[in-house]
């Protein structure tokens, strides 16, 4: 019988999520997604440098936000469907230009940015999850990054504070 991808131990899967760098990739970002098997980047990236020094630590799937209006950046899509552990995660930097039934793709997961503002809600069993803002502080918000451990049967998201 063929092997499957998960070990006889069903190791779960690390997805790390960052949003809002605005050109900053703080050293603690880097720390706190270093153990990530893939890395989604929700948009407001600032500077294509921070998704090359993302990507020596996982593959990385990245976004526009709307400061990525020049250079390398700007050439992002505007949202994107990845496909991470046999799951599918849907990128829109805010989340107000949703524009598809995430149930209705059977996305598994929504993930944007733009707020500054970390939240984690489930809605008919889609997962929508802001990972805040890793880059300059934006008033009294939290400094945060987001980690999704993935198994068999569930996405279990948590926000890491940075700063």
């Amino acid at each position: 019988m063929p092997e499957s991808p998960r070990s006889a131990a069903e190791q779960p899967f690390l997805l790390g999520v960052i949003s809002d760098t605005h050109g900053l990739l703080r050293p603690e970002a880097l720390t706190a997604l270093a153990p990530a098997q893939h890395i989604l980047h929700a948009g407001d990236v600032g500077n294509i440098e921070i998704l090359e020094a993302l990507s020596a630590i996982a593959p990385v799937t990245a976004i526009r936000g709307n400061v990525d209006i020049h250079g390398p950046c700007a050439e992002l899509p505007e949202t994107e469907i990845v496909e991470v552990d046999g799951r599918l995660f849907y990128l829109v930097h805010s989340i107000r230009d949703l524009d598809v039934s995430p149930t209705a793709m059977g996305i598994a997961a929504v993930i944007s940015g733009h707020s500054h503002n970390p939240s984690i809600e489930t809605r008919n069993n889609v997962l929508y999850l802001n990972p805040g803002s890793a880059g300059p502080r934006r008033f009294q918000l939290p400094v945060t990054v987001a980690l999704i451990t993935i198994t068999p049967t569930t996405l279990d998201p948590r926000i890491i504070p940075i700063l």
